[in-house]
């Protein structure tokens, strides 16, 4: 009988991380750490076996603890996930939209649940994630207090559901990176490739290590900047492109890429999740609906 693989999360059980590591690995045993940098330790001293994290929302942008962590994480992207996000505002049994005095939930919960909220005076207490701000509620027994929860949760802790959907998009999604402590190039088609990379001191450093990308034909899905050494010099890079590491475009983008860079690591290259298909339509459609520009 094989065991099930352990992956390391940030939040407790009933959490969207927690929903993300059953779609993506059915049958994995999911393994709550308190914190991010928790979870990135519990892979290195073998209490789990992988790491899935929370990098960025299509509505309330990047997740920031972790794009600062994995640099030195020592740990591999493998795989990805899209998980679409519902919200549930959920309360006591006996508490209404009037008694609420105060919201808890993840801090980047609240970045995506903006329009039930605005029209209160709510005062808003940030928890270590959306499900433990479900079971704070529920131990408080307090009407006056609320929380911003995964849709679903409620009947766990005995809670009842305010008002549901309470995101502002109902295309809300977040896209989750599986981490390893062992490399492994896909071999599937189509894959992303992400990579580290800092400028050199040069005019124009940036500009330079972006053109080899753009005259070999390679996509930038994302970038992402970082300030090193508490300095405001965003020198550090992090680049998510479509392609493989062996697709000679790809190489050929590296390579250039090199002569302008003081360090270059490669931190996953993996299969691309089938909701990326979604994202290149809509973005298409997108473009397609905005008037022409005149020059």
């Amino acid at each position: 009988m094989t065991t099930p693989q352990r992956v390391a999360i940030q939040g407790e059980s009933g959490s969207n991380s927690d929903m993300a590591v059953q779609q993506m690995l059915p049958g994995a045993e999911a393994v709550p750490c308190e914190s991010f940098a928790a979870a990135f330790d519990a892979v290195h001293a073998g209490k789990a076996d992988l790491a899935l994290i929370p990098v960025e929302n299509s509505s309330a942008g990047r997740v920031a603890d972790p794009h600062h962590l994995l640099p030195d994480a020592n740990l591999h992207i493998i795989g990805e996930h899209f998980l679409p996000i519902h919200f549930d505002l959920v309360s006591v049994p006996g508490a209404t939209l009037d008694t609420i005095e105060t919201v808890r939930s993840h801090v980047h919960a609240f970045g995506q649940c903006n329009e039930v909220l605005r029209p209160h005076a709510w005062r808003r207490h940030v928890s270590a994630d959306t499900a433990g701000a479900a079971r704070e509620v529920a131990d408080l027994k307090d009407p006056t207090q609320a929380a911003l929860a995964p849709s679903g949760i409620a009947a766990r802790y005995g809670l009842i559901v305010l008002k549901e959907k309470v995101e502002d998009a109902s295309t809300n999604s977040t896209r989750f990176v599986l981490l390893s402590p062992t490399p492994q190039i896909t071999e599937e088609s189509p894959s992303i490739t992400t990579i580290l990379f800092r400028v050199r001191n040069v005019p124009a450093a940036l500009y330079k290590c972006l053109g080899g990308f753009a005259t070999n034909s390679v996509n930038i899905t994302k970038l992402e900047s970082y300030q090193l050494g508490g300095t405001f010099y965003a020198s550090q890079f992090y680049v998510d492109i479509d392609g493989h590491l062996n697709d000679h475009n790809v190489r050929l983008a590296l390579e250039e890429l090199r002569f302008f860079v003081t360090y270059i690591k490669v931190l996953g290259c993996y299969p691309a999740h089938p909701y990326r298909k979604h994202l290149h339509a809509a973005a298409e459609a997108a473009q397609a609906a905005q008037p022409g520009t005149r020059i």
